[in-house]
């Protein structure tokens, strides 16, 4: 018999050409999953207009009712995952997402809106955490910083995708079918949904299950004298990380610059049009660009950098996205108080740069930190943490925020009550043209007014994020001063 062999080689071997090849795949189906993931929030005013609804309930779409289900289900996946084929979960999930994102592209009222919106997050659940640990199986620990940088290449790469591919399906009106006519917004949604399964096969056709631990552990032993892995219980595990202050740490401060970036990211685009006066052909020209090479460089640079400076103190991993978020601050507040959607793009692009730099020093600490066994659980547990606070609560309180600034400025206004400030900020672009002029224009100020006092009130949320990776960075160091670290 032959021996088998599971170890990481040294850190001087070549990585198989078959590892980038499923690096890549990975990664494009990454990109899907933030393509579909942000489709909504760069259509969110054609679809609010149309549908009559306020910045509250799309940022209850863009936020917590899709980030309950994909946070709460992403932790189960994540135990599975560590138990059963990662491939298979993750072509199933990429199935689910792919098809409830078409099926948001036919919702008529808000509640089915809001239940395709959750499926897609019940499909997105199983699309990190696997990935994450088929990755670590794939590349040796020196080389996942990198490696999971790369794929994390998939979040810009996506963002970016939709906010180009969005308005030029708004842009080009209605799609006729025979006896059916389309708006543009709809037929986005099914046509990203339809590419997202012929992705899918690509995955199932090329991607191969890897060993868990194949990078980890070295064994020059027969096949049939190898020991039996023990897979740690779902308690257990989440006991370990939740005990563990350093992985508390990492994901409580993951979850605080998402909750600023997220924010950001679902509201810029309807910022930017309903605030500043861009039109959607300039979102897809000017903001996908900025997005892809701005978040692009961004997420792979943190984790290069991470990587570089992690091998002479840990605590790198944590003082890097410390560092960006400083210098981020400043030009998020010009970006907000801009006076033209130029100035406030060039603004936008140092935000864009660095808010994503914490996450591919998080995944390496994570994923160095644990036994490979509970990488994949470990690795939804992160996401939960970071997708509950940040997607879930980031959206939902500027839409919130904006809806009681929009509110308040329409009252004091037009003169009205609360009721009926209310009842005009949920009315679709056909109701209003049917308002008198000066009731149309006030309803457009006020909503442009409270989405710009909205995003002003996510700034100090930023000293949240950089106390949470302060804290990080003190863990790291201590755990190296008591010889534990991570790998």
């Amino acid at each position: 018999m032959s021996t088998e062999t599971i170890a990481g080689a040294p850190a001087s071997a070549r990585t198989p050409a078959y590892s980038w090849l499923v690096l890549g795949v990975l990664c494009f189906i990454y990109t899907f999953n933030f393509l579909d993931r942000q489709l909504m929030s760069i259509l969110t005013e054609p679809i609010r207009k149309e549908m009559g609804l306020t910045d509250r309930q799309m940022g209850l779409l863009g936020g917590i009712y899709f980030a309950a289900f994909y946070t709460i289900i992403g932790v189960f996946v994540g135990f599975f995952a560590d138990r059963f084929s990662r491939k298979w979960i993750l072509v199933t999930g990429s199935t689910l997402w792919s098809g409830f994102t078409a099926a948001c592209g036919f919702s008529t009222v808000y509640p089915a809106l809001m239940v395709s919106r959750m499926g897609v997050g019940v499909g997105e659940a199983a699309g990190a955490p696997p990935s994450y640990s088929i990755i670590s199986d794939y590349f040796p620990a020196h080389r996942r910083g990198m490696a999971l940088g790369i794929f994390s290449l998939g979040v810009p790469f996506g963002m970016a995708i939709a906010a180009l591919v969005g308005p030029l399906f708004v842009a080009h009106g209605d799609f006729v079918f025979g006896t059916m006519t389309l708006s543009g917004w709809r037929m986005a949604f099914i046509s990203i949904g339809a590419a997202g399964i012929l992705a899918t096969i690509l995955l199932a056709l090329i991607v191969r299950e890897p060993k868990r631990g194949a990078q980890d552990v070295q064994l020059d032993i027969h096949m049939e004298e190898a020991p039996a892995i023990k897979k740690p219980g779902f308690f257990k595990t989440a006991g370990e990380f939740f005990g563990r202050p350093t992985l508390v740490f990492t994901a409580l401060g993951c979850g605080a610059s998402a909750f600023v970036g997220y924010g950001i990211l679902n509201w810029t685009a309807p910022f930017l049009t309903r605030v500043k006066g861009i039109n959607m052909g300039e979102i897809a020209l000017w903001y996908s660009l900025e997005l892809a090479v701005c978040m692009g460089i961004g997420t792979w640079l943190s984790g290069q950098i991470a990587d570089w400076l992690s091998k002479k103190d840990k605590f790198w991993y944590a003082l890097v996205p410390v560092i960006a978020l400083v210098c981020a601050v400043p030009f998020y507040i010009g970006f907000v108080w801009a006076p033209t959607w130029q100035m406030s793009l060039a603004f936008l692009a140092i935000p864009t740069l660095l808010n994503n730099t914490y996450l591919a020093p998080a995944l390496a600490v994570v994923q160095n930190s644990v036994k490979p066994e509970q990488r994949t659980m470990s690795g939804a547990l992160l996401l939960m943490v970071l997708n509950l606070i940040g997607l879930g609560l980031g959206p939902t309180f500027v839409g919130e925020m904006s809806t009681r600034f929009t509110i308040s400025d329409i009252v004091s206004g037009l003169g009205v009550s609360i009721d009926q400030a209310t009842a005009y900020a949920g009315m679709t672009a056909a109701q209003i043209k049917e308002l008198a002029p000066e009731i149309g224009q006030g309803i457009a100020s006020a909503g442009a007014t409270g989405l710009q006092s909205a995003l002003y009130t996510l700034a100090p949320f930023y000293a949240v994020a950089i106390f949470f990776l302060i804290c990080e960075a003190l863990a790291l160091r201590s755990e190296q001063k008591r010889g534990r670290g991570i790998a």
